[in-house]
């Protein structure tokens, strides 16, 4: 599913759940307190077993995303820390050349770790990647049929959408000792 970035979208947010077989990207028009699709897929790496070439592939095609969505942020999965060193060294390393891509045009890079996306999203860090792209389903309006084959993109998609919801949250970053002090304090944005 892709749809263009349009005038009202106030920012656009890339994802990025990095993989060196299958990268996942994903991109969401942001307006006011509203989040909507623009497109999400992978970059396919699994013909190419040079591990050289494939972070070179990695640099050239997240530059070229960002080169026709123009996003505002990138939100990028962290590693999660697992057995295998080797593994671990390999996202390590595609992570960091997708971060580089989004520096060389200058864009901003938010990192999150997997049990963040988690809990923003469902509410449960140790949700199933299924549960996560369904719900990302429901918030976003997607239909069955515009989900993607692979769960890549529904991560990259969930750092995007988590990286909306903590930029959207009014009492980010601050601190509220009761249900007392926070209506206080945030007296001018509550409804009466």
């Amino acid at each position: 599913m892709q749809q263009p970035a349009t005038p009202t979208d106030d920012r656009v947010i890339m994802g990025i759940d990095p993989g060196t077989n299958l990268m996942g990207y994903a991109f969401i028009g942001v307006n006011g307190n509203r989040a909507r699709l623009i497109a999400m897929g992978v970059i396919d790496l699994r013909k190419c077993h040079d591990s050289y070439i494939k972070l070179g592939e990695i640099f050239t095609r997240v530059q070229g995303l960002i080169n026709s969505f123009l996003p505002d942020e990138l939100a990028i999965e962290a590693p999660f820390f697992g057995k295998n060193v080797q593994s671990m060294l390999k996202l390590g390393r595609a992570q960091g050349v997708a971060i580089a891509a989004a520096i060389s045009r200058d864009v901003p890079i938010h990192e999150y770790a997997p049990l963040k996306i988690k809990m923003a999203i469902t509410g449960n860090g140790s949700a199933s990647k299924h549960q996560v792209a369904e719900m990302l389903r429901r918030m976003l309006n997607i239909s069955n049929e515009d989900m993607p084959r692979f769960m890549d993109a529904t991560d990259a998609l969930g750092a995007a959408f988590c990286h909306y919801l903590q930029r959207n949250n009014p009492v980010q970053g601050v601190k509220y000792s009761s249900w007392a002090d926070f209506a206080r304090k945030n007296s001018d944005k509550i409804k009466q």
